[in-house]
This record gives C-alpha cells, sequence and structure tokens, in this order.
C-alpha cells in the first residue's frame, strides 16, 4: 500500500458535508456514493447513523471492512447497484457522473436529504478536473433538485487548495403540511 493510500480517507469531513448533517433524519441510514476511503461514512457512523458507501476501488472498499455495508460496483458502466432502496441522506463529493442523476435522486428518501459538493466551471483555470463532463455548469444542481426543497446553495470559488465548486444541500418533501417545514440552518 502506498503512503497516499494510507492517507486517503483520513482527510478531514467536508464542511459543507459537516454543516449540513443535522438535517439527516435520526437513525437514518446514510448512501455516500463514490465513497473513497469513507471519510463521509465514518463522520456519519460516529454521529450514530448506519452507512451504506458504494466505490469501484476495491482497495478502497476493503478498507471500509467493518464500518458499514459496502458495495464494490462500477456505477458508472453497470447496473445501479442500490434500485428500489432509499436513504436518509445520500451524500456525493467530488464526483459527477451526470446519467446518475435519477438514480441519486430516487435514492433519497421522503424526508432525506441530499448533500453535494463537487468542482464546477472555472476550476479548469486552477487545476483538475479540468474536462466539461466533471465540472457542473452554473446553477446545474439547482436545475437536477428542482424538485427537492432546496434549504442551501452555494457556487464559487474556494481558496487553499484553489477550487471552483457547487453545493447543494436538499431536502425530499414528505406530505405538504399547513405548518412550513424548519430545516433548521
Amino acid at each position: 500500500m502506498t503512503i497516499p493510500a494510507l492517507l486517503h480517507g483520513n482527510e478531514a469531513t467536508s464542511a459543507w458535508v459537516q454543516r449540513w448533517s443535522h438535517l439527516v433524519p435520526p437513525h437514518a441510514t446514510v448512501l455516500d456514493i463514490a465513497c473513497g476511503h469513507g471519510r463521509h461514512m465514518r463522520h456519519f457512523a460516529k454521529l450514530g447513523h448506519d452507512v451504506v458507501g458504494v466505490d469501484r476501488n476495491p482497495e478502497a472498499i476493503a478498507a471500509l471492512a467493518g464500518l458499514g455495508e459496502t458495495l464494490c460496483a462500477d456505477i458508472e458502466n453497470g447496473p445501479w447497484p442500490l434500485s428500489g432502496r432509499t436513504f436518509g441522506a445520500v451524500v456525493v463529493t467530488n464526483y459527477l457522473w451526470r446519467p446518475l442523476w435519477p438514480h441519486i435522486l430516487a435514492s433519497v428518501a421522503a424526508g432525506g436529504v441530499l448533500i453535494y459538493e463537487t468542482f464546477a466551471a472555472g476550476n479548469e483555470t486552477v487545476g483538475k478536473p479540468s474536462r466539461p463532463d466533471f465540472l457542473l455548469q452554473p446553477g446545474e444542481l439547482l436545475k437536477v433538485c428542482k424538485d427537492l426543497r432546496v434549504v442551501a446553495f452555494e457556487e464559487g470559488f474556494l481558496a487553499a487548495p484553489d477550487r471552483f465548486v457547487q453545493r447543494i444541500a436538499a431536502v425530499k418533501p414528505v406530505n405538504e403540511t399547513t405548518q412550513p417545514v424548519r430545516y433548521p440552518l
């Protein structure tokens, strides 16, 4: 195992994921898509949630033994391995494969939250990824999440390391009520 592989997965939880973790319903199961070595799975497990991670890297999945349910699957070229399942939260960071959006959105349970953060257009001026296929276009996450209740959205430039990002925290509505739902900021 190389030194970078030992360090990967031990990075701090994304500040965005950490900030919106309180929106995840108590005792909900959290799905981490393209989970890598599981930094966000670890975060949610520490908060008392059951966790499920999917990644195509068998070494990354092996490193998560005992943390929760793990699936080694090529979600870009194979079938969606979680058909028919929903989760109290779906987390995606630093990953974009647009054909998966219908699966991602369908995986969020009613009352569940989508926490998504990845690279945006402009990133090609500061580093990788730089291909348009891997960069969100302006407002793209807002369009994708049009049927969800957007609690927070940001789009812009972050420094150290320099990167352009787009990120959203959005809840799949439950039955409409006469009382407004309070999503704490």
